[in-house]
């Protein structure tokens, strides 16, 4: 994972707070979003929905999940988390805080591992370029297998996994 994170002027809470009151609609910030987004920013992972859920249930916080769904998408759209596609999951990761990269999925083990190449920024942007197109962000996801997945001394199949 990228260990380094960028200034921010606001905590990710705060921020979440004030998406929430500048809605059409405001709307409340409820004691179930705050445990959650505390949670989520606490540490630095990538998860999807059941994942989150699973873990703010062995640290003794409970969350409906509906009350989950609903809080990610809002998360995402505050710009304060990322949606990722691998597969047929979609996972979530910190977008608030964290400089632009990109990352290599292990379609064995489902690890994700962050890497930030300026090479390949440059070459989008040239590209983009040369089409007359604005790119304002991308998101690319390399899918293969982790070191560990490929030295594995037994083969891995998914349905071991499971």
């Amino acid at each position: 994972m990228l260990a380094n994170s960028v200034s921010v002027n606001q905590t990710p809470e705060d921020k979440f707070r004030e998406y929430l009151a500048s809605r059409v609609k405001p709307q409340r910030y409820t004691e179930q979003q705050r445990e959650m987004v505390r949670f989520i920013f606490a540490q630095h992972d990538h998860f999807d929905t059941d994942q989150i859920l699973e873990d703010m249930k062995a640290s003794g916080l409970k969350i409906s999940r509906a009350t989950a769904y609903r809080t990610l998408a809002k998360l995402v759209d505050a710009g304060l988390l990322r949606r990722l596609q691998t597969g047929d999951k979609t996972r979530f990761e910190h977008d608030y805080g964290y400089p632009d990269h990109d990352h290599f999925h292990c379609t064995l083990c489902n690890k994700m591992i962050e890497f930030h190449l300026p090479e390949v920024d440059r070459t989008l942007s040239e590209h983009a370029k040369e089409h007359g197109f604005l790119a304002i962000r991308h998101n690319l996801i390399v899918h293969g297998t982790c070191a560990e997945c490929t030295q594995a001394k037994t083969p891995r199949r998914l349905l071991d996994l499971i």
